[in-house]
This record gives C-alpha cells, structure tokens and sequence, in this order.
C-alpha cells in the first residue's frame, strides 16, 4: 500500500470519553472508510504509525434519520475501528501525522 491508500482508509481518530478509556489498555479509536477490511486497516496504521497491530476489531455505525425544514434526509453510516496495540507501544493521536 502507498501512503495516499493508507489515508483514504483511515478517516480521523475519534476522540471521546470511551476511546480515552481504551486508549488505557493498549488500544486506539479510529473513523475508517466504510469498505475497508480488518485486514487494510491493519497495514494502514502499521504504514502510517510504524506500530505492531495485535488486533483490529470493527463496527458500523449506522446514520440516523434527522429532519431538516421539514424534510427528512439520513446521515451517513460510519465504520469505526479499534486497534488493539502490541504491548509496549502506543499512539499519540494528538500530534498528528
């Protein structure tokens, strides 16, 4: 994979109270392109992050239905991915890329 594959698979981290928790054991939150495979997100964040993946495990979040002036439109879904790290390593989403 090239760097420019590596970033269309994986979206932005997410940030919230939950993955702040997981970030504790070793493991890390990301927003990931909705056909990608466990096995395209692990080469990614190995690619990108020079990390050893342990194990990716992956869930759809699916868009919501929201009324907007009266007239219903659906959001979209969003595949999120967390990767549990090796022991020993880690990621600081905050610094970027």
């Amino acid at each position: 994979m090239t760097k420019f594959t590596n970033y269309d698979v994986i979206r932005a981290p997410v940030v919230t109270e939950k993955s702040t928790l997981a970030s504790e054991h070793g493991q890390v939150v990301f927003d990931v392109a909705v056909d990608a495979t466990k096995a395209q997100i692990k080469a990614a964040v190995e690619g990108l992050f020079s990390v050893k993946v342990k194990a990716v495990n992956t869930l759809v979040r699916k868009g919501k239905i929201k009324r907007f002036r009266n007239r219903l439109g659906e959001r979209k879904d969003v595949k999120k991915a967390i990767v549990t790290l090796v022991d020993g390593q880690s990621i600081d989403i905050s610094t970027g890329i």
